[in-house]
């Protein structure tokens, strides 16, 4: 009956920490910036996943610790050595199992968020090639509209300037909502690091390479993009502003900065 009885206390210690860690992790929703790109939703559900996952184990050990010091103490006066865990298979079967099928699953998991963003129409998400050689498009495989720009993205100690298809150059990157776009990312010195917090796609760019990444904005706003590399004394203050334009407003912006104004 005790078996018994400890056995239900377990899985209820087991189910009421898996509830507590799955709460934790969709708490961590609100601790990453707004989500301006359809990619953003994706990498913040395998954030919220890893945040359940560590949230899992930190209470499950710390549960068994304070589990332990109040029921296992030794009588006082008892200075005798407790029974020794070396040389049990089954201890280390379990902690060398458990941790195994711990980071394939969580292996299967970012394989899977990987995966939607495919059918996303972001294969590749990032694609490296020589600079001779023609860049190539994502393969779209999604109902999502067409590429609406090819913007170029040349980075430098230490200012960022864009290149838009019209062959306007603005330190400002301007997107479209709703609508996916291909920058194509370049360094004229040293590695940087592009990076938009709210878009949720980071990527390095090296010298000497064309990198391209596909994204879709989602919500019409102003952004910042900074350099997450460190690439040389002022890379701090090398930033810019981003907008997300509805069509209309991308449309006239364009128009505008054509003319010079």
């Amino acid at each position: 009956m005790r078996k018994i009885f400890n056995s239900l206390l377990l899985a209820a210690f087991i189910a009421a920490i898996m509830i507590i860690a799955r709460w934790i992790g969709h708490q961590a929703y609100s601790w990453m910036p707004t989500q301006a790109t359809a990619e953003a939703k994706r990498v913040d559900d395998i954030f919220s996943f890893l945040t359940s996952v560590g949230a899992f184990i930190f209470l499950g050990i710390t549960g068994i610790i304070g589990y332990s010091l109040l029921t296992c103490r030794a009588p006082r006066g008892d200075w005798s050595h407790g029974h020794p865990a070396r040389s049990d298979a089954r201890i280390e079967i379990l902690w060398t199992v458990t941790p195994t099928l711990l980071v394939l699953w969580l292996a299967a998991q970012s394989y899977n968020i990987y995966q939607q963003l495919d059918i996303e129409g972001l294969t590749p998400i990032v694609h490296l090639h020589i600079l001779q050689e023609p860049a190539t498009a994502a393969t779209v495989k999604s109902d999502i509209n067409q590429l609406a720009e090819n913007i170029e993205v040349i980075a430098k100690q230490w200012v960022w300037s864009f290149r838009y298809p019209n062959n306007v150059i603005s330190n400002e990157l301007h997107v479209v909502v709703n609508e996916r776009t291909r920058l194509n990312l370049h360094s004229q010195d040293v590695i940087h690091g592009f990076y938009i917090p709210e878009f949720r796609l980071k990527q390095d760019i090296v010298p000497n390479r064309n990198i391209d990444i596909v994204l879709t904005p989602t919500q019409i706003g102003k952004y910042r993009l900074r350099d997450s590399q460190f690439s040389g004394t002022n890379f701090a203050l090398m930033q810019a502003d981003v907008y997300v334009d509805s069509s209309e407003a991308y449309s006239q912006w364009l128009s505008q900065a054509a003319k010079g104004k």
